[in-house]
């Protein structure tokens, strides 16, 4: 008589076998996750530059043309010039987040040009814009083209790199609490009532660490709250929709769209401009980079800038929901009601007591 315990056999049939057959598989697919990680997070940052970023230019018609080749000439590609009536016109540019600078020409002979940035925007091209300052009048001295930053960051973060370093927690965040709740709570209402749950709470207490902890901000703390809760929630909502309609697929095709290509093409780090052009573009369509958009919007320029933003998470929040409810509902079919189990196992005990 065998002493061996079930499922420990040696043979091809056996679950050991079975397990070993899997070990190469599972080493070549992590591999080839790893290489797709590295890919989708280092291949942004490696072709990453300003790329027809737009910038205003205020003054006389030959003047502003003047200018426009300069810009064009310094960094090719870089630029998308738009001509307004004066500084005025510029700044208001700037704080409706229509443009991330401008260069006001003086309009008395002799008068030296001023830049205009907002750091708060986008720190790197502001430090674009900073650096191509001198170019646009060589023969002054260092001190003599102005920089005027209309948006700086805060006191307690002066490069305004703070907000760019919350990019993937924040993603994470919303990714592995759907992951949570659908693990942990079976009923649909439940897990409703705590993804909205977690938005709210979470989006208020992450804005209180920004503002009140970390100093990175210093807007309305209201609004910078709600708008991480918008983000978060249409993130949360739409994993848990794919996961109700996919079932474990939808985590992973979650995954993959929010962590490895809505992450690195956010552009809260620099601005949607500042990575590889069409690439910025499409991250705003994603939860992530609408998200960053809506946070930098709220927390700097008072919602400007912000409507694309607002209708893109909307999309994403009903279309999740939408999905979740499809889900909750095939779910709610399969499943027997409550009078016709018990009829059921009334039927059963009737059978297995009967002569």
């Amino acid at each position: 008589m065998s002493t061996k315990p079930a499922g420990a056999e040696d043979g091809a049939g056996t679950p050991a076998a079975s397990g070993w057959r899997k070990v190469p598989m599972l080493i070549v697919g992590l591999t080839a996750l790893l290489v797709v990680m590295l890919t989708a997070f280092a291949l942004p940052s490696i072709n990453s530059g300003p790329h027809k970023v737009p910038v205003a230019v205020a003054g006389p018609g030959p003047a502003a043309d003047q200018i426009a080749g300069k810009l064009a000439a310094a960094r090719p590609g870089a630029f998308s010039v738009r001509k307004v009536a004066d500084a005025e016109e510029a700044r208001d540019r700037i704080d409706d987040r229509d443009v991330y600078g401008a260069v006001v020409l003086g309009t008395k002979p002799g008068a030296r040009p001023e830049v205009l940035i907002a750091t708060a925007a986008s720190p790197s091209i502001a430090a674009s814009l900073r650096a191509l300052a001198q170019s646009l009048d060589p023969a002054a001295a260092d001190s003599a083209v102005a920089v005027h930053d209309l948006h700086p960051p805060t006191d307690d973060d002066p490069n305004g790199v703070g907000l760019s370093s919350g990019a993937l927690p924040l993603v994470l965040g919303g990714y592995l609490a759907a992951a949570a709740i659908v693990i942990l709570l079976r009923e649909p209402a439940q897990r409703a009532a705590t993804a909205l749950g977690f938005a709210l709470l979470g989006g208020f207490a992450l804005g209180a660490l920004l503002q009140y902890g970390f100093g990175i901000t210093d807007g309305n703390y209201g609004l910078i709250s709600l708008a991480i809760a918008f983000g978060t929630a249409a993130t949360c909502l739409t994993i848990m929709g794919l996961h109700s309609v996919l079932g474990g697929a939808g985590l992973g095709l979650g995954a993959a769209m929010m962590i490895l290509l809505g992450n690195p093409l956010s552009g809260l780090a620099a601005g949607p401009e500042w990575l590889p052009s069409g690439w910025g573009a499409f991250g705003q369509f994603l939860p992530p980079g609408a998200g960053g958009t809506l946070l930098r919007s709220t927390a700097f320029f008072d919602g400007s800038g912000s409507f694309r933003a607002l209708l893109v998470l909307a999309g994403w929040l009903i279309g999740g929901l939408a999905l979740f409810l499809i889900g909750a509902r095939r779910a709610e079919a399969k499943t027997p009601s409550a009078p016709a189990a018990e009829e059921t196992g009334k039927e059963q005990e009737a059978t297995l007591t009967a002569p």
